[in-house]
């Protein structure tokens, strides 16, 4: 499995594309709007013209795409990868994907002899750049043996969860706690400098203390400086992924009290046109000064 299909090239597609490339794995990409399309083939990556193309050459596909109506498009539409990729191949889905689409599409899969892993990763475009990612792997445990080598070029941790939607389940459980930790965060910054203590010192005091979260590690420089144009995983993408997760919970009518009023705010957030900002963006809605 030493020639990959890579189909979505943005800021976490190009990375691991990198990754691959740099373990001399051949890969073939597909993306008609990358702004990362040069600096691929410098490094090596060939892009190719249509779907159609790179099934002909793939021995597996990665995709890293926005949401499911795109993966369902790619992958089931009339000249859908499915369709054209050999029995026997895998097919990665690195985004994350509501649980019915998922399990859907592991289906088709699997009608067509194609391994279906959904392998929604954490760590952001430097994890995906340095091939650090942490990688919650859902789906049939034998493809994941055999497809292991293609992940952990770009993971530095593959986390077998269990059948397929198993992966999406927890990476959506795991947004969910990023969101409202951020958004927690932002508000006890703010009242920490109302009273006349520098968020800084907060922070440094909570990092030896036990509301330590890594949180603080990943967004805390955005927070601090009130950077939000620096994205490091959008605020739309975040509010995306806490909608997917209050649907699995009202499918489960299971009470989120909690998750709810962080969905409000992300919201709301939404409606003030904050969705191409990085997530830590809620701090601006939360704050009564605004932006």
């Amino acid at each position: 499995m030493k020639t990959i299909g890579l189909i979505g090239c943005g800021l976490m597609g190009a990375g691991m594309a990198g990754s691959l490339l740099r373990e001399h794995y051949t890969v073939y990409a597909y993306d008609p709007y990358s702004i990362y399309k040069e600096h691929l083939e410098e490094a090596g990556a060939t892009f190719v013209e249509s779907v159609s193309e790179l099934a002909r050459e793939a021995d597996a596909v990665l995709l890293s795409l926005p949401n499911a109506q795109v993966l369902k498009d790619v992958l089931l539409g009339e000249s859908g990868l499915l369709k054209q990729l050999q029995p026997g191949s895998f097919v990665f889905d690195m985004g994350t994907t509501d649980i019915q689409t998922t399990r859907l599409l592991h289906q088709e899969a699997a009608e067509h002899n194609i391994g279906y892993l959904d392998c929604p990763v954490s760590g952001g475009p430097a994890g995906a750049k340095n091939g650090t990612l942490t990688i919650m792997v859902g789906g049939n445990e034998d493809d994941l043996a055999k497809g292991k080598d293609v992940l952990e070029v770009i993971g530095g941790s593959i986390n077998y969860i269990g059948p397929s939607g198993s992966g999406q389940i927890v990476k959506l459980c795991n947004n969910m706690l990023v969101a409202g930790i951020t958004a927690l965060l932002s508000e006890t910054m703010q009242a920490a400098e109302k009273e006349g203590v520098e968020a800084e010192t907060l922070f440094d005091i909570v990092r030896k203390s036990s509301g330590h979260n890594r949180v603080m590690e990943v967004f805390g420089e955005n927070l601090l400086a009130q950077s939000f144009d620096q994205v490091l995983f959008s605020l739309g993408h975040m509010a995306k992924d806490i909608e997917l997760y209050m649907d699995l919970s009202k499918e489960h009518k299971m009470p989120q009290p909690t998750s709810a009023a962080v969905n409000q705010l992300y919201r709301l957030a939404l409606q003030q046109q904050k969705g191409t900002l990085d997530s830590t963006a809620i701090y601006s809605v939360l704050s009564t000064e605004g932006v």
